[in-house]
């Protein structure tokens, strides 16, 4: 009986520890994806860093606009 704990206990980590190493691959391709256009972004166009957060902030609903609307 305890060999089939056991070896459930297993088979659940090994599955757990996939599913964890898809999750990092996963995020890490986002990551560099968006690090890409970013610095294609700065590279190609001259568009900061600063100026896409600030548009970011503009677009988000809640956030206070960075310039006065009158």
């Amino acid at each position: 009986m305890e060999i089939v704990v056991v070896v459930g206990a297993i088979a659940v980590s090994v599955l757990a520890f996939l599913w964890l190493v898809r999750v990092v691959k996963a995020t890490l391709k986002t990551a560099l994806l968006v690090a890409v256009i970013l610095l294609g972004l700065q590279i190609f166009f001259g568009i900061g860093p600063n100026t896409i957060w600030q548009q970011l902030q503009d677009w988000l609903p809640g956030s206070s606009p960075t310039t006065p609307s009158r």
